[in-house]
C-alpha cells in the first residue's frame, strides 16, 4: 500500500482535566465569587448605603463578630440551635415509630397533627413567651417544637412504608420488639427520616433567630434587632453573612451524617443500578 493511500487516522485528543481535590473547591466557590465581584462592581456605580460593598460588609462582620460578641452571642445561638435539634431528633423518630406503628393510634392523631402542622411555627413563640418567659427554657422549647414536626411526619410515613414481608419474617423468626425496631423499622425508614431531618434544620435556624428577637439580651436575633434600630446595614449584612455560613456548616455536618446512616441504602440503589 502508497503511502498516498494510507489514511492517518487522528485519536481524540484527551481534555485536560483540574484534579478532583480541585474540582469540588471550586464548584463551591465559583458563583460566590461571581456573586461578590458582581455585587462590588454595583455597589461603587450606586453608592447606595443599603447595599455597602463587599470590602465594607467584610469590615462589619470583623468588627461585630470576631471580637468579645463571638463568645456572647453566636456561641449561646449555636448551643442552643444544637441542643433544639437534637431534642427534636430524638422526640420525633421516638413518637413518629410509636405512631407509625399502631394503625389505631395514627388514625387517632391524625387530625390534631394536621391541624398543628398547619400553624406557623413563629405563631407559637409569644404563647411560649407567656408561658416560659423569655430565658433559654422558652428558646430551645420554641426552636425543639418547630422542628420537630418534619422529622415526626417523615418517620410515620417510613415507618409505614415498612415492607410487610419483611416484618412478618421477622415475626415468624421470633424476634423480639427492639430487634425488629434495630433490625428491620429504623434502618427501612432511615431514608425518610433523614430527609425529615434535612428540612427541620432549616426551620432550626429561622426559628432560633426568631426566638430570640424577644425579650433577648444577648444572640443573633437580638443583635438583629440592634442593628435595625440603628440603621446598621453594613452590620445587619454581615449578620446575614454569619448566619448563611450557619446553614452551609449545618449541611455539611448532615452530609456526613447522612453518608454514614445511608451507606447501606447507597450501596443497595448501586447494586439495582448494576
Amino acid at each position: 500500500m502508497s503511502v498516498s493511500e494510507t489514511r492517518l487516522i487522528q485519536l481524540p485528543s484527551k481534555k485536560a482535566r483540574l484534579p478532583r481535590w480541585l474540582q469540588l473547591p471550586l464548584q463551591w466557590l465559583a458563583l460566590p465569587i461571581i456573586i461578590v465581584v458582581a455585587w462590588s462592581v454595583i455597589s461603587t456605580i450606586t453608592e447606595n448605603q443599603r447595599f455597602p460593598p463587599p470590602a465594607v460588609i467584610a469590615q462589619s462582620f470583623a468588627d461585630n463578630w470576631l471580637n468579645g460578641a463571638f463568645i456572647t452571642d453566636v456561641l449561646p445561638s449555636l448551643a442552643r440551635l444544637g441542643l433544639s435539634i437534637v431534642l427534636a431528633i430524638i422526640i420525633g423518630i421516638a413518637l413518629g415509630v410509636l405512631v407509625g406503628s399502631n394503625r389505631w393510634l395514627r388514625e387517632l392523631l391524625e387530625p390534631i397533627f394536621e391541624f398543628f402542622r398547619a400553624v406557623p411555627p413563629p405563631m407559637i413563640v409569644p404563647l411560649l413567651v407567656m408561658v416560659l418567659g423569655a430565658g433559654d427554657t422558652m428558646k430551645i422549647a420554641v426552636i425543639t417544637i418547630g422542628a420537630m414536626w418534619p422529622i415526626l411526619l417523615n418517620t410515620i410515613e417510613g415507618v409505614r412504608a415498612v415492607d410487610s414481608v419483611q416484618s412478618e419474617t421477622a415475626r415468624s423468626f421470633q424476634l423480639t420488639g427492639p430487634e425488629r425496631l434495630f433490625y428491620i423499622t429504623l434502618p427501612s425508614a432511615s431514608p425518610q427520616i433523614m430527609a425529615g431531618i434535612r428540612q427541620s434544620l432549616s426551620v432550626a435556624l429561622i426559628l432560633m433567630v426568631i426566638s430570640e428577637m424577644f425579650l433577648a439580651q444577648s444572640g443573633l436575633g437580638y443583635k438583629i434587632e440592634v442593628f435595625k434600630q440603628n440603621y446598621s446595614f453594613a452590620a445587619m449584612w454581615s449578620i446575614i453573612v454569619l448566619l448563611g455560613l450557619v446553614g452551609v456548616l449545618l449541611s455539611v455536618l448532615f452530609q456526613i451524617a447522612e453518608r454514614i446512616v445511608l451507606n447501606w441504602y447507597r450501596g443497595l440503589k448501586e447494586a439495582e443500578r448494576a
